[in-house]
């Protein structure tokens, strides 16, 4: 599949992600997304694997970065999506997302990546409809009807 000049590898390439959530004194369910650095759209705080680290402390690390939160990080993931990455070099290569279930406990003031991305709050059906991708939506539906201590 071509779009234009922009290759697609046939292989996906992994990456890990987290579904931040904290529960309201509602006792509903709330879904932190962040903005993407380049297009600005809604996504989750996710990135590659990191050497020497399990892939769902690989993904806590990411939404330390992202968003400034930290919290408890499931070590089963909630499932995994599809999308396309731009690369700087302006090819795209599909990866494959494996979404862990994070608790916040606190969202720092200071963080790597603060002032590059926008981090709001969504109720679990208004991050669903914000996000692009169809298979992160749904891991977004299927959490908001979950415990997010399960994990």
């Amino acid at each position: 599949m071509t779009a234009g000049p922009i290759e697609i590898s046939r292989e996906a390439r992994p990456q890990v992600g987290v579904l931040p959530m904290r529960r309201t004194p509602e006792g509903g369910t709330e879904i932190l997304l962040v903005t993407s650095r380049e297009t600005r759209r809604w996504v989750i705080p996710k990135g590659w694997p990191m050497k020497g680290r399990k892939p769902y402390e690989a993904a806590a690390r990411e939404a330390y970065e992202e968003a400034g939160i930290v919290g408890h990080v499931g070590k089963r993931p909630l499932g995994f999506y599809l999308y396309e990455k731009r690369l700087k070099n302006r090819d795209a290569v599909l990866c494959q997302v494996k979404v862990f279930p994070l608790e916040v406990r606190k969202q720092l003031k200071k963080f790597p990546e603060r002032g590059q991305r926008e981090a709001r709050w969504f109720s679990p059906s208004e991050a669903a409809d914000m996000v692009i991708e169809a298979g992160l939506a749904g891991l977004i539906r299927a959490a908001g009807n979950s415990d997010p201590k399960k994990g």
